[in-house]
């Protein structure tokens, strides 16, 4: 039987999204977004006993409130400097584009992500992770282009996502970190083209995806604990495969976007942020490792039972999609 209360809010969200990415003034993008938070924070807040998922909840309601009044005075500025017709320079657009860095989680405005997802289930740190990016990062776009508070954007982006997951035990932070480093390539990418940041976005929401099911069906919160849900070394293959797609290591699948990112950028003769990226994404490809060598050194006892085996044999097949990434980065420059 359907959640009716579950089909409703999800709906409800995905219909905010929607709104603030096809709107025609500020003010509905701005109804897009209140929508869509007004949607989520009841589906974060699932278990009453669940200490930690209310404090993150309350995190999260706060951070984002924050952000949209920002984002509702900058609006007034920009409206009246529209009526009084005044230039609109980069002065007046820094507050809009802070309130939207900060509802998507961009560094320096990171610092409520990974407490927040630190509470959450798997299923919300998804959303949280991937969804909740789309409106803030579209309406983003709509007000810089390669600024130098983008490339500034870009560059803390990946290099915190880099620095601070690297400490971490804990891998919903882990994650939580990987995916401050995804949003400064996604910048990169919605700066220059929306079609190459579609391509990114759905990798990165495919592999966060399947990772995040393996993680949820073997309930597995920190580092030590990802060795019971490997059955075999075949499985811990096909398992460890998604983090390095996700790292963007030829030749797999996520390597793609990040190839034509990184010539895109040599294009426009960013020589600088490309190496900077490129740098420190091998630092996050570091971390993935880490936890996968000792998990195919080591043998655990402790293993997901068949039927939550055959429950993730989709994602193993969606794995070997991985392998053609670099066939498919060819082929596409070759044409």
């Amino acid at each position: 039987m359907i959640n009716f209360y579950l089909l409703s809010f999800s709906s409800t969200m995905i219909l905010g999204t929607l709104i603030s990415v096809s709107a025609m003034s500020w003010l509905i993008a701005w109804m897009g977004l209140e929508l869509n938070l007004l949607s989520i924070i009841p589906l974060m807040k699932t278990n009453k006993l669940d200490k930690f998922s209310s404090e993150s909840t309350i995190k999260y309601f706060l951070t984002q409130a924050l952000a949209s009044m920002i984002l509702l005075f900058s609006m007034v500025i920009l409206s009246n400097k529209t009526m009084m017709k005044m230039d609109t320079n980069m002065i007046t657009l820094i507050p809009a584009s802070g309130a939207l860095l900060l509802k998507m989680g961009a560094a320096p405005l990171h610092f409520w992500l990974p407490e927040v997802v630190s509470g959450m289930n798997w299923k919300m740190n998804l959303v949280i992770l991937t969804w909740q990016k789309i409106a803030p990062m579209i309406l983003f776009s709509l007000l810089t282009h390669w600024t130098t508070m983008t490339l500034f954007i870009i560059i803390l982006s990946s290099m915190i996502g880099g620095i601070q997951g690297s400490n971490q035990t804990c891998l919903r932070k882990i994650l939580a970190y990987s995916s401050i480093n995804h949003i400064g390539w996604m910048i990169a990418a919605i700066s220059d083209s929306m079609t190459l940041w579609l391509l990114y976005f759905t990798i990165y929401f495919t592999t966060s995806m399947i990772i995040m099911i393996f993680l949820e069906k073997s309930n597995s919160m920190f580092v030590n604990q990802i060795q019971k849900m490997m059955l075999n070394k075949k499985t811990k293959l096909l398992f460890m495969m998604n983090f390095l797609s996700l790292g963007g290591l030829p030749p797999f699948l996520g390597f793609l976007p990040k190839w034509m990112i990184i010539n895109s950028l040599t294009l426009n003769e960013m020589y600088l942020t490309t190496i900077i990226l490129i740098i420190f994404t091998l630092l996050s490809l570091f971390i993935y490792t880490r936890l996968m060598f000792p998990s195919m050194a080591l043998y655990s006892s402790n293993s997901l039972n068949k039927q939550k085996m055959n429950s993730l044999f989709w994602g193993f097949s969606l794995n070997i999609l991985s392998t053609m990434g670099l066939f498919l980065s060819s082929m596409s420059y070759l044409n």
